[in-house]
């Protein structure tokens, strides 16, 4: 009863804090807020158990990879930025330029399905209807109810509900990870944190770590706000949101690596609710309505950027209407024909290739600038993007 009322209580007060004029005014936090939202989004619902399960007493280990590979591919981005500002405006990429921007629409398409059936998993877990069906069939509702909005009315007015949502979600994971931080100390306590051994080894471990890269995307939003933030303000507020996240998530696996057997994990969409049980009554509950408002706001901003992406490449030929029933169309046939740890590969390897595209426009703007070494690091980025795009793996429950 304690830990609850020291959850919620932790829950309301970063809630007020998040809200209060001087930090929802401050411009710093405001350009933060959209790419961390994004990378501790659907990751932080679906990678503690997945890591645990997999990696045992490794998984913080396997965390700081992912949020390593994730600042590289992100430093590749700012490279590209910085580049941008100082030519005022002009793409240092040209072609390769608008092939990654197709390649981004592929993968907020594909993002939008993973997040929506994420939303259905989530949706359904506390009611009797948790059942891959339920779920399916609530996220094939959402898919509707996104496409007559953006079809009818645009997202505008959705799209308003991004900062409480966004609050509200970080709120909670503060409340979380004081649940797991007492948990966690309790165990210490009386001797009971366990040493789990990993269950993937080798290459079938890499490849599912190559699997995970959607899990910490997110960053790379800073890149397409420029125009309502200076690019200092956009580079920096990435920088920012990528090491504050990784610190998150590391704090986060290392809590529930120790504490929970991995042989007693069932891996599933909701998982991390069962694991969450044995902490504190009130948190299944709260992870469901932060799960519900993330995904759907996630899906909301990202059908609206693939709408806008889509019409602005095709030079008009294909209206953003027209973009989201496309993208309806093969979010409701992943829908019915994956299931969310395929998605979740699926999404890893479309960003990976958006990912690739930009080392490379990076490594060639490193090299005409004589940073020879920033060059080739930037071009061994491109071949880990590759990499993750051919060999990344789902996982098997």
């Amino acid at each position: 009863m304690f830990l609850d009322a020291s959850i919620l209580l932790t829950v309301a007060v970063a809630g007020i804090l998040l809200w209060s004029p001087g930090v929802r005014g401050a411009m710093l936090w405001r350009a933060m807020t959209t790419p961390l939202a994004s990378i501790i989004g659907s990751g932080f619902l679906v990678l503690g158990p997945i890591l645990v399960r997999a990696y045992g007493a490794f998984a913080p280990l396997v965390m700081a990879a992912l949020c390593g590979a994730a600042y590289a591919f992100g430093a590749a981005i700012r490279y590209t930025m910085t580049k941008i500002d100082r030519a005022g405006g002009a793409e240092p990429g040209g072609r390769l330029e608008t092939l990654a921007s197709w390649s981004l629409g592929l993968a907020y398409i594909v993002s939008v399905a993973y997040y929506l059936n994420l939303f259905g998993a989530f949706g359904v877990s506390l009611t009797p209807f948790d059942a891959r069906l339920g779920a399916r069939i609530l996220t094939s509702a959402v898919f509707a109810v996104i496409l007559s909005v953006g079809w009818t009315r645009g997202f505008a007015w959705l799209e308003r509900m991004e900062y409480a949502s966004v609050s509200a979600k970080l709120a909670i994971i503060a409340g979380l990870m004081v649940g797991l931080a007492a948990y966690f100390g309790d165990r210490t306590l009386d001797g009971s944190l366990v040493r789990n051994m990993p269950n993937e080894r080798g290459w079938p471990a890499l490849a599912l770590a190559f699997g995970l890269i959607i899990t910490v995307q997110g960053f790379e939003t800073s890149r397409y706000l420029i125009g309502h933030y200076d690019a200092r303000t956009c580079i920096r507020s990435m920088r920012m949101a990528q090491l504050a996240s990784g610190a998150i998530y590391l704090v986060y696996i290392l809590l529930l690596a120790y504490t929970f057997r991995s042989d007693r994990l069932r891996i599933s969409e909701t998982a991390v609710i069962d694991m969450m049980a044995a902490v504190a009554p009130s948190l299944p509950i709260l992870l469901v309505a932060a799960a519900l408002a993330a995904q759907f706001s996630a899906a909301v901003a990202d059908t609206s950027g693939s709408g806008g992406l889509i019409e602005e490449l095709s030079a008009g030929r294909i209206e953003s209407r027209q973009a989201y029933a496309l993208l309806a169309a093969i979010g409701l046939l992943l829908t019915w024909t994956s299931d969310v740890f395929e998605l979740i590969v699926y999404a890893s390897r479309a960003f990976a290739i958006y990912y690739a595209i930009q080392s490379v426009i990076a490594a060639r703007a490193a090299w005409r600038d004589g940073a020879r070494a920033r060059a080739l690091g930037f071009a061994g980025l491109a071949g880990l993007g590759g990499a993750i795009v051919i060999f990344g793996r789902t996982v098997e429950g």
